[in-house]
């Protein structure tokens, strides 16, 4: 498993991978024998960001299981491992999968769970209640709470955080965020800086500082890597996740979903790509892994939609005419040189292919450009771009009303109708009632408590001060003219709207946030401006080295830390951000869940 490309930044978070995987062979090697691993699904992926099969075969797992209800197949090793979130639902299956494996015949197993990241008080006492806690011998804790998706982008995994904060009033999660960010000062050194907005942003610090303080001199003494700590609840900003992505991988999220750093396409939608063999043409999904270890993906992942087409020519030309070269040549050196280079280029070749019909394919559909060609996803975007500018959001939209009509997607139409509430600041309740009442009679009464559900969050209110129109003009968050070819400014990544979120990072950097003081306050929340005390002799020293590099170094490092998931638009704005000629800053982003607008709301729906 490669994972050169995590030290490639200018933070090694490759450091953070080693970690992880020194704290899971920990658990392993508490284990006797051979051992069958029982994975919770969820986090399977997760997992495999940071190791890899032969890893684990390496360390004597001979069995690797999914935890479901049931018998676990027999299988002849000395332990048995579940690997599991703390969830009491899932106390329920790892006890009737214990209890059913006691039945077998044969040798008798040894029998041991760890809680990933921490152990709850609640699973343990359920498992008393079952009758299976006597028999683990180990109840433990796999600690890891970090998983490097990329050199930039870090994610807990956490896919129910800003439900179980903002709806269950339940803070478990930025407890988790806190014990994270103490393994990233244990690793790079302490944050200088810590700014932040919204609750659960202040709820994190003061567990920092609580955490600080209970470790009483005992933090490494090294040379801060990080400059400065952004906090941003997710609360503070509705409107970003809401908004339909339009980078390529935003889009690849919104249509297909990513999954750690992997997608799956159905193989029958590349059954004419020229490139593929015979094969290709079974029913296997085609995988691809989304990171920059490969370069050509690193150069069109944050671009605009509109955009990758153009390149991805372009680099099909340059490409074709490097092969041509060969018919020139006329030396043994010139031969063995285009022979070294053969295997690069052939690499990018075949990336270009799948590139190229990911966003062109035009014979299926459910690819990028199908999708995005099509009437339903023009008048959506027509309807979304109007409501971002403040246009048509006081009444009830008649795009919204052709949708319930036609009894379209309950999550599409759900999406519509938060935005046009959080960027009226709120609905009038004539209107709020006219959408509910619709919605329940076209999907459902059953669906009352997602509309509950909404309200309590913020989604979906009932019209209040004009906050969303001061912020918009004040902040700059809707660009008239936005060059989505040549982009100056994030709004390109929803072609006219800039995140709040990362407009908020952008003047943290320059001016400061003193220049927008008026607008911090009329956002939700607290807002954070601390120093994190340290040795003055480990404090960060810049402008004396004289290389070529010193100009680098100069650039601050901020960690900006989603509180309740952040979408791929919002890492592309901050990867613009930090690609500027006159950037002062290089953005590391953490959050507890990468999303896009789907999975940020059907976690608050309550019926499946």
């Amino acid at each position: 498993m490669s994972s050169h490309h995590l030290s490639t930044g200018r933070l090694n978070l490759s450091i953070l991978r080693e970690t992880g995987l020194r704290e899971l062979l920990d658990c392993l090697n508490r284990c006797t024998g051979t051992k069958a691993l029982v994975w919770d699904d969820q986090l399977i992926g997760p997992f495999g960001l940071i190791s890899d099969y032969y890893f684990l075969k390496d360390h004597d797992v001979t069995k690797m299981y999914s935890l479901k209800p049931g018998s676990l197949p027999h299988s002849t090793v000395d332990s048995v491992v579940f690997l599991t979130r703390p969830k009491l639902s899932l106390m329920e299956v790892i006890a009737d999968n214990v209890r059913k494996a006691e039945l077998q015949s044969g040798p008798k197993k040894e029998y041991n769970i760890f809680f990933v990241p921490r152990k709850s008080l609640l699973c343990e006492k359920r498992l008393k209640t079952l009758g299976v806690y006597g028999t683990f011998t180990i109840i433990g804790e796999c600690c890891i709470e970090l998983f490097p998706f990329d050199n930039d982008l870090i994610s807990m995994e956490m896919e129910n955080s800003f439900k179980e904060c903002h709806l269950e009033n339940d803070m478990t999660s930025m407890f988790h965020v806190a014990k994270a960010l103490m393994t990233i000062q244990a690793l790079y050194g302490v944050i200088g800086s810590v700014y932040g907005k919204g609750k659960c942003a202040k709820h994190v610090y003061d567990l920092m500082v609580r955490m600080r303080r209970e470790m009483a001199n005992v933090e490494p003494q090294m040379t801060p890597q990080i400059d400065s700590l952004l906090l941003i609840d997710r609360n503070v900003d509705l409107l970003s996740p809401l908004a339909t992505q339009l980078t390529y991988e935003g889009l690849i999220d919104e249509i297909h979903g990513i999954k750690h750093t992997i997608v799956q396409f159905p193989a029958d939608k590349f059954s004419g790509n020229e490139e593929a063999g015979p094969q290709d043409l079974v029913s296997e999904p085609k995988k691809f892994t989304f990171n920059s270890g490969e370069k050509l993906y690193a150069e069109i992942r944050d671009c605009h939609i509109n955009a990758v087409g153009p390149i991805l020519s372009k680099k099909a030309k340059l490409i074709t005419s490097q092969f041509e070269e060969r018919h020139s040549m006329k030396t043994i050196g010139e031969m063995k040189l285009f022979v070294s280079k053969l295997p690069e280029m052939q690499s990018l070749k075949q990336s270009i292919s799948n590139r190229k019909y990911i966003v062109k394919n035009s014979s299926t559909n459910n690819l990028i450009k199908d999708v995005v060609n099509t009437d339903r996803f023009r008048d959506a975007q027509i309807v979304e771009q109007e409501f971002l500018n403040g246009i048509d959001t006081d009444k009830v939209h008649p795009y919204i009303e052709a949708c319930l009509a036609k009894k379209d997607s309950f999550i599409k139409i759900l999406r519509l109708i938060c935005m046009q509430s959080v960027t009226n600041s709120g609905l009038k309740p004539k209107i709020l009632e006219y959408y509910k009442r619709e919605i329940l009679q076209t999907y459902g009464f059953r669906h009352l408590p997602t509309l509950e559900n909404l309200e309590k969050v913020g989604l979906l209110t009932h019209q209040g001060s004009k906050i969303y129109s001061v912020v918009r003009k004040t902040l700059r968050t809707t660009v008239e003219e936005c060059n989505e070819q040549s982009p100056r400014d994030i709004a390109y990544v929803h072609s006219g709207y800039a995140p709040l979120s990362v407009r908020l990072a952008q003047f943290l950097g320059r001016p400061g946030w003193r220049s927008i003081a008026d607008i911090l306050a009329m956002l939700p929340g607290p807002t954070l401006d601390e120093t994190q005390q340290m040795h003055v002799g480990l404090r960060k020293r810049r402008g004396s080295g004289s290389s070529s590099q010193s100009s680098t170094d100069d650039q601050k490092v901020t960690i900006v830390f989603f509180l309740g998931g952040c979408t791929y638009a919002e890492i592309a704005a901050l990867r613009f951000l930090s690609q500027l000629e006159d950037a002062t800053t290089d953005y590391i982003i953490a959050t507890t869940n990468v999303m896009n607008g789907t999975t940020f709301v059907k976690p608050l729906k309550e019926i499946e």
